[in-house]
């Protein structure tokens, strides 16, 4: 399996590219800048983009949805952030974008597949209306890919249209707290983690 995280923008936001093999369809997640270094990441790997997942919809996370020709998922709660450039933040970030692309969403438990690759969707309402968590289940399991919900000792930003500090950490608790605590998380920024350090030192979580 190839899995590649590849820090873009100026904050630093985490797009991931899964894969089965090289040469096989890839699931980028989060593409929100830097295209020409996605599409290096892609090419090193011999890889045809498949379709975009975004964990939720501020313009850090989406700001590269339309330049790979592919569907893009979100959470059928953020639907409304890809085409207002207010509510994903572009407009404070000093540009207007809106997602061009086709747009399919997701929810709760949704599967989304190529070439071996399987995520399920775990709904983390909190920082966004629709953020989401993508829970690897195929062809390995114990990779979770969190958004910017959870990070290495800290959570999501509350103080956003639409976010709420309670309901995220509720969220988080109840459903990524279930899963075992060697578990990997990928962040929407920074360094990975696993759930069992989370639950055991993030001072927001304890």
């Amino acid at each position: 399996m190839i899995l590649e995280s590849v820090p873009v923008g100026a904050y630093h936001a985490n797009c991931y590219i899964l894969a089965r093999q090289a040469g096989s369809g890839a699931i980028i997640i989060d593409p929100g800048d830097e295209e020409d270094k996605i599409r290096k990441m892609l090419n090193k790997h011999k890889l045809k983009p498949a379709f975009i997942v975004n964990t939720h919809g501020h313009a850090d996370h989406i700001g590269c949805d339309d330049k790979f020709g592919v569907p893009v998922y979100v959470h059928e709660k953020d639907l409304a952030l890809l085409s207002s450039p207010q509510l994903n933040m572009s407009d404070f970030l000093g540009s207007s974008y809106r997602v061009k692309s086709q747009i399919k969403t997701v929810k709760e438990g949704s599967l989304l597949e190529s070439d071996g690759i399987q995520l399920e969707v775990i709904h983390l309402p909190g920082h966004t209306p629709g953020g989401m968590a993508l829970l690897m289940k195929k062809p390995q399991n114990k990779i979770l890919f969190t958004g910017d919900s959870l990070f290495r000792m800290t959570i999501g930003r509350a103080d956003f249209p639409g976010a709420d500090q309670d309901i995220l950490i509720r969220s988080i608790k109840e459903k990524l707290f279930e899963l075992p605590d060697d578990t990997v998380i990928y962040p929407g920024h920074g360094p990975t983690s696993t759930i069992g350090e989370e639950k055991k030192n993030n001072p927001f979580l304890n």
